[in-house]
């Protein structure tokens, strides 16, 4: 394998992820103290709804993607019909997220118990169409191995963010859901300003298909469906935990809003800082792992995510450790306003979640390796175990106000121990000798669902 080559590609992303969340991690500082705990809540609160959407309409498309794009690169087969279906196809998943979340927004607001997250919802609601179509050209640079575009889109998205973020949440401080709403405004001023580049940056390419040109888009979709839905599992928990936290804290504590933005506002975003920085890795190991693949190479395909995967131990181990022991530092410096009794608590919550860091930056990296390999639908299903065992465990943790706020912060632990075990097992695993699919060399043009939209036998390839 060549390592400088996959090494180059995820430092590429990895540190436009890192500048990207750093600027999103700093951006928090002066918004959490303009906006307070109660804001900061309502900003988390309105979240959840809107990443599952934006996870159902885009967060697979990079990696499924790419996948396809490094596979056609290994045949030598062209993109342009492959680029034209998935830009159709997203385009009207994308709108069709948009207009669920404006309908939502109504009942969402009043099952949570805020009139006010109805108008968070509706500032929000068009980042879903964008979004979903810069995932698409995200995926089809990082398919040709050229990681820039998405590293400079990722730094644009927070730039565009934070001038009108905290100008709007200084100008409208007496009214924090006024003020919430048009920080999250911000974030889709953000996307928009994100695709233009994008777009910009596609039309300079030398032979780059056009997006416009229609043909059936049911094999894009076939393939990015289990990845869309192994990458929606997460996101759709915590928009349940924006209902089950906050409810269950109610019931014996009048800060069950202010202790959900510590956990979700604070604590998660520290943690998910090193999960930002090992994305490079993620997105360089899906076009590396699938070309080898494709030409029949399943040893060296496993090399290259054992590779991966210990890149990824060695950055995000010591980010979980640093998280740890530097964690009263941190909050001090970052969350310098908050008050003595919140910043305790955000301090054993990070603690406590710090090993996370790790759990989740390498389940990050294998669900990639596993999308790699075709094997997108055990990622999915670990992560339903995952999830399932987490919601399962936050009643009987969150009910015992001993342990109050801090048993989310241990199921949320158990969730990615367990995501992380089960794709590591899927990963290492072997098929049975006989087994169909790429682990065995052989693929059927039906099986694809004729991803060029050409071919139109049914014959079997073997590599």
């Amino acid at each position: 394998m060549k390592h400088s080559r996959f090494l180059k590609s995820a430092a590429v992303v990895s540190v436009g992820g890192f500048l990207a969340k750093g600027i999103g991690a700093f951006y928090r500082i002066p918004l959490t103290n303009l906006l307070g705990g109660y804001g900061m809540g309502l900003y988390q609160m309105a979240y959840p709804l809107f990443c599952v959407l934006l996870t159902f309409s885009s967060a697979g498309i990079p990696s499924a993607f790419s996948r396809i794009i490094a596979r056609e690169d290994a045949s030598s087969r062209g993109h342009e019909r492959t680029v034209s279906s998935a830009f159709r196809l997203f385009f009207l998943i994308g709108l069709c997220g948009t207009l669920i979340m404006l309908l939502l927004a109504p009942q969402m607001s009043a099952l949570q118990g805020k009139a006010g997250l109805k108008r968070c919802y509706l500032a929000l609601a068009p980042s879903v169409l964008l979004v979903s179509l810069i995932a698409v050209f995200r995926g089809y640079f990082q398919g040709k191995n050229d990681m820039v575009p998405t590293a400079v889109s990722e730094i644009v998205e927070q730039l565009f963010k934070v001038l009108p973020g905290l100008y709007f949440a200084q100008k409208f401080a007496d009214d924090p859901a006024l003020a919430v709403s048009c920080a999250l405004a911000a974030v889709s001023f953000s996307e928009l300003a994100a695709l233009g580049y994008l777009v910009l940056r596609y039309r300079r390419e030398a032979h780059a298909p056009s997006p416009f040109r229609g043909v059936s888009s049911e094999g894009v979709l076939y393939s990015a469906l289990p990845v869309m839905a192994a990458a929606s599992l997460l996101p759709l928990s915590q928009m349940a935990d924006s209902v089950i936290i906050v409810r269950f804290l109610s019931r014996y504590t009048e800060r069950a809003v202010a202790l959900y933005g510590l956990y979700s506002g604070g604590a998660l975003s520290l943690v998910n800082l090193p999960v930002g920085v090992c994305y490079g890795l993620a997105a360089a190991v899906v076009p590396a792992v699938s070309e080898v693949f494709a030409k029949g190479k399943e040893q060296e395909g496993r090399e290259r995510a054992m590779y991966a995967l210990a890149i990824t131990l060695m950055i995000s181990a010591p980010c979980a450790a640093g998280l740890y022991f530097f964690a009263p530092l941190a909050v001090r410096i970052l969350y310098a306003s908050m008050s003595a009794g919140d910043a305790e608590t955000l301090v054993s919550l990070v603690r406590l979640m710090s090993v996370s860091a790790a759990f989740l930056a390498c389940t990050q990296t294998l669900a990639a390796c596993l999308t790699g390999m075709g094997k997108a639908k055990y990622a999915a299903l670990s992560m339903l175990v995952a999830v399932a065992c987490k919601l399962a465990l936050q009643p009987f943790l969150l009910s015992r106000p001993s342990l109050s706020v801090y048993g989310a912060a241990i199921a949320a632990n158990a969730c990615y121990l367990i995501a992380f075990s089960l794709d590591l097992f899927y990963t290492v695993r072997r098929k049975r000798k006989g087994a169909k699919g790429y682990d065995h060399h052989c693929q059927s043009g039906s099986g694809e669902k004729r991803l060029d939209g050409a071919r139109a036998g049914g014959g079997a390839r073997c590599g």
